[in-house]
């Protein structure tokens, strides 16, 4: 996977790497790289989402449906934070979705240079914990997430969950 422009951070590729002999040889029917862009417009959050979730069904890819659920959560959170705090300066967002033969990938790029950090947001607030979310979500399933900066002076935001749930 190319990618573009991003830090060396941990990449799925880290994330329960099967041994290679327990591994067929080539590609399996599942794994790729898709990515769309959307307008960064509150529309685009379910249209995010729905993309998601039709590509996961149309490739077939094992995945359950409670880490489905997570996914879907983690889209709309980062999709819903690229629309609400980076469309004055990215108009438009990408979603692009990783398939390996034990992960998968979701992230969301913007062209707003802020990286954003989880925060703990009083219990009052209805808003503001949708990066916290994100990284609870994602260590629940026993994957991995991060902010990284993009070459052209963005974000990209992504998580990486295991195809099988991890037994907490």
């Amino acid at each position: 996977m190319d990618d573009h422009g991003r830090g060396p951070a941990p990449r799925p590729e880290d994330v329960g790497a099967a041994l290679p002999e327990a591994r067929p040889p080539g590609p399996l029917p599942y794994e790729g790289v898709w990515r769309f862009t959307a307008p960064a417009v509150d529309a685009s959050v379910p249209q995010a989402r729905h993309a998601v979730r039709d590509l996961l069904a149309r490739q077939g890819v094992p995945v359950s449906d409670d880490t489905v659920q997570g996914l879907l959560l983690i889209v709309s959170e980062l999709a819903t934070n690229a629309v609400r705090h980076a469309a004055v300066l990215s108009p438009m967002l990408a979603v692009e979705v990783a398939v390996g033969a034990e992960w998968v990938r979701v992230s969301v790029e913007d062209n707003h240079p802020y990286r954003p950090t989880a925060l703990e947001a009083d219990h009052g607030q209805t808003g503001g914990r949708g990066l916290l979310l994100v990284r609870e979500v994602t260590r629940e399933a026993g994957g991995v997430c991060d902010v990284e900066h993009t070459a052209s002076g963005g974000k990209v935001i992504w998580s990486a969950l295991p195809l099988k749930s991890v037994l907490l």
